[in-house]
């Protein structure tokens, strides 16, 4: 019996037929990607599988929360910047953007990251 093939036959790293990483973002990280409108301005939301995300942390400038290594999790930047823009949120707290305070609340003691 032969092995199983991960890619279909046609699909080479080489030649005409192969594609650059902008072709398809959605399956790069897991996830998909769209377009959404926020505080007056298009923002690009890409959905990241727990597993492309497994052995780093970030913190959700929704809650000011911790994202555990390997959670599914939203990434959001502005369409007008580039990506060194982007913010790691929470799925819950990236839909309830519009429902939260201006400015997080911190303890005094908080770090600031």
């Amino acid at each position: 019996m032969s092995p199983r093939r991960n890619r279909p036959k046609g699909d080479g790293l080489s030649g005409p037929s192969a594609r650059s990483a902008d072709d398809d973002r959605s399956g790069r990280y897991g996830g998909w990607q769209s377009s959404e409108p926020w505080q007056g301005e298009e923002w690009s939301v890409r959905h990241v599988a727990g597993a492309s995300a497994a052995g780093k942390t970030y913190r959700c400038p929704g809650c000011d929360q911790m994202i555990p290594s390997g959670v599914p999790h939203v990434v959001a930047w502005p369409e007008h910047s580039g990506v060194d823009e982007r913010r790691h949120w929470h799925k819950a707290c990236w839909n309830a953007k519009d429902r939260r305070t201006t400015r997080v609340q911190r303890s005094r003691n908080a770090p600031r990251f």
